[in-house]
């Protein structure tokens, strides 16, 4: 049982060091070898753990949308906060987090663009990564209605308004570098002032 803790917790840190890598190099200059000497390990161990670079990449993203996940789950349970409190507070924690990961968003964008150069969906392997953050946004509008905070609109389109907001956030960040998204965050607060009941 030892030996998988410590196999676990090993991998867990090689995608934490992983993923400086990734936003120290981007994603096409990352390698095997480099990610290997970040870790401290030789690039036979790291294959051990990971077959590829993209399984690694892979890894670290869920890694930190893991934390951030955890993080969006508690603001979500938490039932002293109302669904307004809990739907600003909501898209504060992911804003500040968007701003804070922002070097990972241009590597992200450029990962993504690989892969529609091979012709594959970015939009199926975006949709896959967010899931759980559209249905904690959903949980929060639903609540909202049911408590008669917000008005009785179509779920659906609320969460996509919302959704269309951070994805506004991070092209702000990850493509036009804007350093500062403060009216992001204004366009939000309005956009959850229109839903309001009252």
């Amino acid at each position: 049982m030892a030996i998988i803790v410590e196999h676990d917790k090993r991998k867990h840190e090689i995608l934490q060091k992983s993923l400086d890598v990734f936003i120290d190099e981007g994603y096409e200059d990352a390698t095997f070898q480099k990610i290997a000497d970040r870790c401290g390990i030789t690039r036979t161990t790291l294959y051990i753990y990971f077959s590829n670079k993209h399984e690694i990449f892979l890894g670290s993203i869920k890694e930190l949308l893991k934390n951030l996940e955890t993080t969006l789950s508690q603001i979500v349970n938490n039932e002293s906060l109302t669904a307004e409190a809990a739907l600003r507070s909501f898209f504060d924690c992911l804003i500040d987090q968007c701003q804070e990961n922002v070097k990972l968003f241009s590597v992200l964008l450029s990962y993504l663009i690989q892969i529609k150069k091979t012709g594959k969906d970015p939009n199926d392997r975006v949709r896959r990564r967010v899931i759980r953050v559209r249905h904690h946004m959903t949980t929060i509008i639903i609540r909202g209605i049911q408590d008669g905070e917000f008005k009785d609109l179509p779920i659906k389109d609320v969460n996509e308004m919302f959704y269309g907001l951070i994805e506004a956030a991070i092209f702000r960040l990850a493509v036009l570098n804007a350093a500062d998204i403060s009216d992001i965050k204004k366009s939000i607060d309005i956009a959850v002032d229109g839903i309001l009941s009252h």
